[in-house]
């Protein structure tokens, strides 16, 4: 299933995109697409209905964040060896984790506005994981039926706030608006293996990254059981799993996005993204 959430900001409906590209309202049907609201029990709930009796809502919609909100937005870090090489990092031993601010959900296609003081915004594609079922320490093997589904994520993040300032990359990765999710929230029986993905990013009309998710040094099931190790995963987590080269940081001289720039990204199968930047106000 190709799950969604439509309307105005902040008054978005959970909704189903069917078999011939309609929009079909499930509002009233199941909750709304969070949490509980995305377990493996809620996405069962969801299959057993009758599809083709639900309103159909407006192709041209705005489209909100495929999930409503987080109980956590992890995210690991310097996961392609291309991307490590091109910022001058060493290819990690483990994952590395970190986290986004769960305030920095967006909508897929929703303006990014700069923050005030930004000088370093920069861009990153990336596979989204959402957990499905609570996970305590479980094997590899185990992990993907842990899953709920997969979504396009692009990672914004402020490079000045993320390195310059000492302490967590959290700062430089949560400012409003830089976590756009969606357009969907594929269910995991759509994707399977998460590790043949093609990924891309274009700013401004041209390609600036390309690769593919088996080039991952640490895989979906090998991150969700590390950090089962660590933590509980709960229902509606999201796990944005890295990027591959081609960032701004990584470019010589760096480059930045400005006022005016455009993103266009997309996983393979995932649905595609596209942003305009603006400053703030």
């Amino acid at each position: 299933m190709k799950l969604l959430r439509v309307g105005a900001r902040g008054a978005e409906v959970p909704a189903l995109l069917d078999a011939e590209g309609q929009i079909r309202d499930l509002s009233g049907k199941v909750a709304d697409f969070a949490g509980q609201g995305v377990s493996l029990e809620a996405l069962a709930e969801i299959r057993a209905l009758d599809t083709s009796a639900l309103p159909v809502i407006a192709p041209d919609t705005r489209i909100g964040a495929c999930l409503a909100s987080v109980p956590n937005f992890h995210c690991i870090g310097l996961n392609y060896a291309a991307h490590a090489a091109e910022t001058g990092a060493k290819r990690p031993k483990e994952p590395i984790l970190f986290s986004k601010a769960s305030s920095a959900l967006s909508g897929p296609n929703d303006r990014v506005v700069l923050p005030v003081g930004s000088e370093k915004s920069d861009w990153e594609v990336e596979l989204g994981v959402v957990i499905g079922r609570r996970c305590d320490r479980v094997s590899e093997a185990e992990a993907l039926a842990h899953v709920a589904g997969y979504c396009t994520v692009n990672d914004l993040s402020e490079r000045a706030w993320q390195m310059e300032h000492g302490g967590q990359w959290i700062k430089g990765k949560s400012a409003p608006g830089f976590g756009p999710c969606g357009p969907w929230l594929v269910t995991a029986d759509e994707v399977p293996d998460p590790q043949a993905l093609a990924l891309s990013l274009d700013l401004n009309g041209t390609r600036v990254q390309e690769s593919d998710t088996s080039d991952m040094i640490f895989g979906v099931a090998e991150i969700i059981s590390y950090m089962s190790r660590f933590m509980t995963l709960l229902p509606g987590d999201l796990i944005a799993t890295g990027t591959p080269s081609g960032v701004g940081l990584g470019m010589k001289p760096p480059r930045f996005l400005r006022p005016g720039d455009t993103l266009a990204l997309r996983v393979e199968g995932l649905g595609e993204q596209r942003q305009e930047i603006v400053a703030a106000e």
